[in-house]
């Protein structure tokens, strides 16, 4: 059976008044074996609109008359492209010469572990974090970042590995034209920087408002200009009116009434503590919105109770009986079921938790601090207690003693004090007994953070000692000689006559 043969045509129909319509589709010149199937009626679903590609037009020549029969109006809206996928991703990737099959891997979760993106719905979602670091590298570095560039090196390094590109040259034509780059930017100020970046992230962070506002009008002074600042907690956004106005708000979308932490004015009361008769307040901290029960007071040491608001929680809605409820936390949930330990809720360094002994959870963002029931908290700890396990109380200090699975296996703890597991020994299988002899005879203390920085002064005390004693020892031969290489010398002629000896 023959092909059919389909003539691609636009077709324009005007009414001689200036309107003109356009249709796009396909008029038959040939049926083939579209005269016993057709796949476009055959297949497709009922009710489904054809596209603008398949559409079939009827046979017609230019000027043909045409008589109007049915209009039906239909509304239709341009979709932005959509984002990006892992495999759409590693495909646009591949495209652009970017990575090999090796690295797309290690490319898509460094994305992630730094986030710079987030996943939804199988989606690349940009972050702020990865706005600002692109801002930074378009702005400063934007030969580096290109495509084409990353491409080119790429390519490089392909003929390397061949053996026919000397890589000597390579480095040295990327490092020379990279030191003058790095060399541009020393001069640059905070300033600059700064200023850079607020005027490209601009739309991002003040979008246009459906009433036609300025987005950056200032929502406390009203006569302020908002942009990105610098501060020692690092980057927010304020006003421009600062210190007479010190209207903040954290580096994100301003979603409007909608925002979550908003608290135009800096500090609100609530009202007054049922117990004690303190002004219950929220206010606007470098660390975002927090409720304070009572006044600072002369007295440093006697600082007054506060508590950060979780997120999602609007500081201009807060009421008194949430900002009480902040402000008891930690609160007792209840008793494991099993282990019959004590369950506690609260808000730390890293947001809403619940812990029972050593072992924390941290809450989903669906998660309400102040009303966690006791069989949510069982699920949230659930997940923790299949990496930790607590044994019981040290006899020594009763202080919790704990097992936990570690990078490079199993370990108990107790305190600052760490143990490996021995070979073949299982977390399950080791008891309170055995773990405190272990860490009674294998127990090293958890190095802090800076443990590496910690090291220098050690080995310079370790060196200083040496410098001290040598001058100590030359000492009586630099008397007689006066130079130190004449007691150097001295030192040497002495030995032969002990050898003798």
């Amino acid at each position: 059976m023959q092909s059919a043969e389909l003539d691609q045509v636009s077709v324009d129909v005007t009414d001689g008044k200036g309107l003109k319509l356009r249709a796009n589709g396909s008029i038959v010149a040939f049926d083939g074996f579209l005269k016993l199937y057709r796949e476009d009626t055959d297949d497709k679903p009922e009710g489904a609109p054809d596209e603008d590609d398949n559409r079939m037009l009827p046979p017609m020549s230019e000027r043909d008359p045409l008589k109007r029969q049915k209009v039906d109006a239909s509304q239709h809206f341009t979709q932005p492209p959509p984002r990006y996928s892992e495999a759409s991703l590693v495909k646009k990737m591949e495209e652009l010469g970017i990575g090999r099959p090796s690295t797309y891997a290690s490319i898509l979760s460094v994305l992630q572990d730094r986030n710079y993106v987030k996943l939804d719905k199988r989606r690349f979602v940009p972050e702020d974090r990865g706005r600002l670091v692109t801002a930074f590298l378009v702005s400063f570095f934007e030969h580096y970042v290109d495509t084409g560039f990353t491409a080119g090196l790429e390519e490089k390094l392909d003929e390397i590995s061949a053996g026919s590109m000397e890589w000597r040259k390579v480095m040295h034509d990327f490092w020379n034209e990279f030191s003058k780059a790095v060399e541009q930017t020393r001069e640059l100020k905070i300033s600059d920087v700064i200023n850079a970046l607020d005027e490209d992230l601009g739309p991002h962070f003040f979008p246009s408002r459906e009433d036609g506002s300025d987005p950056r009008v200032c929502a406390a002074c009203g006569s302020g200009r908002l942009g990105l600042k610098l501060g020692r907690y690092g980057s927010f956004i304020g006003c421009s009116n600062y210190p007479t106005c010190q209207y903040t708000r954290r580096l994100a979308i301003d979603a409007g009434e909608e925002g979550g932490e908003t608290l135009k004015e800096g500090m609100r009361e609530l009202g007054l503590h049922p117990d004690t008769g303190d002004q219950i307040t929220v206010r606007r901290g470098p660390y975002g919105l927090y409720v304070q029960q009572g006044e600072n007071s002369e007295d440093k040491k006697a600082r007054p109770k506060r508590t950060s608001l979780a997120r999602g929680m609007d500081g201009e809605n807060l009421t008194l009986d949430q900002a009480l409820g902040l402000l008891s936390l930690p609160r007792e949930i209840g008793l494991h079921p099993e282990t019959k330990e004590k369950i506690e809720a609260g808000i730390g360094r890293f947001g809403p938790y619940v812990k029972m002994g050593a072992i924390f959870g941290s809450l989903d963002k669906d998660d309400d601090v102040l009303a966690l029931g006791l069989n949510r908290a069982v699920d949230l700890l659930a997940k923790k207690m299949a990496s930790v396990r607590t044994i019981g109380a040290h006899p020594g200090d009763k202080d919790v003693v704990t097992v936990r699975k570690g990078r490079f296996g199993p370990y108990v703890q107790h305190g600052k004090t760490v143990a490996n597991l021995p070979r073949g020994v299982a977390m399950e299988d080791i008891s309170l007994d055995e773990a405190v002899a272990l860490l009674a005879e294998k127990g090293k203390a958890l190095k802090p953070k800076g443990g590496r920085k910690g090291k220098v002064p050690a080995k310079a005390a370790a060196g200083d000692a040496p410098k001290k004693a040598a001058p100590r020892k030359a000492a009586a031969p630099k008397k007689a000689s006066g130079t130190k290489a004449p007691a150097k010398k001295a030192a040497a002629k002495k030995a032969p006559p002990k050898a003798a000896e």
